[in-house]
């Protein structure tokens, strides 16, 4: 295990680049981050096949925290400052996915696995519950806090998406889907999307007048899918993300390809390429006709800057894509064009078998990465100082006698 990192640099005081993108290494590797399996269960029940995962993390706002939701029905508190675990807690009763930092650093909301499809509110302070969320008659499957006040949102297997105030245990807001959602606000607050995988659409809605009809409806097709088969696999969307500057929506699938679309004309601008799905436990097992979800909808999200996507893999490679080569397009262009392919810029090595869940610090230039473990990744700076000595030593060197 590499030694406990430094606080990393501020991303208001670091530009990315590609140069720094590539040099990413982990500085420190959690191995004891999810608890394994039992030898065997006690009730005779099956277990889950290979190790357990972590399934979803947060980054606190100010980027000093991380908070990680696990099979083995745990939520693990980590500084990134000091890259240390500071806390683990236990939901055995409920289970817990979906961890989401509200806008206090002492405070998550998460779902449950057992027992109903409650949205909890819980004080990481004191290890109590605060508030109740009830209402969802299925699995909550996507989660997502306002980024401007105590509001969020969640979507759910029984195809509704509900709107929620911490303040109050009522739904303030119903959507009636097609099929199960994913949703995700942008960065004003003022707009959300909601993906329905069964159609491959995103609806966008107003937030102030979410009970009219979406103002854009985005469909993701993608021709170049015909290229592999016929008739080509169906597109599974696991999370969307708007980007920083609101401009574009990260769709993360769960197959080998994620798609970048324009958030206001709905152009399927880029297919971002290179990495393996996570749909599968193991990499020994063979994909399935229809695309499902993995443990974890997590495997990719945007740089702080908006400039770098980067995502997981089932190889454990982490994949950075360039999106400052995002292509872009204009009326009278066909809303069926195929995405521009954007390879990788870099694949990174270090994370210990597959990487389901990549998250980078809103705040500071490091990542996290999760699966069977957890690792903390930092910028290698000796590569940087090796070069500065180099033409130190270049100066100090006597000139050539002739």
């Amino acid at each position: 295990m590499a030694p406990t990192p430094t606080p990393a640099a501020s991303t208001s005081s670091l530009t990315l680049t590609n140069a720094l993108m590539s040099k990413f290494k982990p500085a420190k590797i959690f191995k004891d981050a999810v608890e394994p399996l039992p030898p065997k269960s006690p009730s005779g029940r099956a277990t889950p096949p290979g190790p357990r995962h972590i399934t979803g993390m947060s980054f606190d706002d100010r980027g000093t925290q991380l908070i990680t939701a696990a099979e083995d029905e745990t939520f693990r508190l980590y500084s990134a400052r000091s890259g240390k675990q500071s806390k683990t807690l236990f939901s055995k009763k409920y289970g817990v996915d979906l961890p989401r930092f509200t806008h206090k650093d002492t405070a998550i909301i998460h779902a449950s696995t057992k027992e109903d499809d409650t949205v909890r509110y819980h004080s990481l302070h004191d290890n109590k519950y605060l508030q109740y969320f009830r209402g969802h008659k299925a699995k909550v499957v996507t989660l997502e806090m306002s980024p401007v006040d105590d509001t969020f949102m969640s979507g759910s297997l029984d195809k509704t998406v509900r709107l929620w105030d911490l303040r109050t245990p009522q739904c303030r807001g119903l959507l009636n889907l097609p099929s199960s959602p994913i949703v995700a606000y942008d960065t004003s607050g003022l707009v959300f999307a909601v993906g329905v995988n069964e159609y491959q659409r995103i609806l966008v809605y107003d937030l102030a007048n979410y009970d009219k009809e979406p103002f854009l409806v985005i469909e993701l097709e993608d021709p170049t899918l015909s290229l592999v088969s016929f008739p080509p696999r169906p597109i599974y969307m696991t999370s969307l993300a708007f980007s920083p500057n609101g401009k574009y929506i990260l769709v993360g699938c769960s197959g080998d390809a994620h798609y970048i679309v324009d958030a206001f004309d709905g152009f399927l601008l880029a297919k971002l390429e290179g990495h393996v799905g996570l749909e599968r436990r193991r990499p020994d097992v063979a994909p399935g006709i229809q695309p499902v979800r993995g443990c974890s909808g997590e495997e990719v999200s945007w740089t702080p800057d908006g400039k770098y996507v980067v995502g997981g893999s089932l190889d454990g490679k982490i994949v950075v894509w360039d999106a400052q080569t995002i292509p872009q397009r204009s009326e009278p262009a066909s809303l069926k064009s195929p995405p521009g392919r954007i390879a990788p810029l870099a694949k990174l090595d270090g994370h210990p078998g597959p990487s389901r869940c990549v998250r980078f610090n809103p705040r500071y230039a490091m990542m996290a990465t999760a699966g069977a473990e957890l690792a903390f990744w930092l910028p290698d700076q000796s590569a940087d100082l090796e070069e500065v000595a180099k033409e130190l030593l270049k100066k100090r060197a006597p000139a050539p006698s002739t």
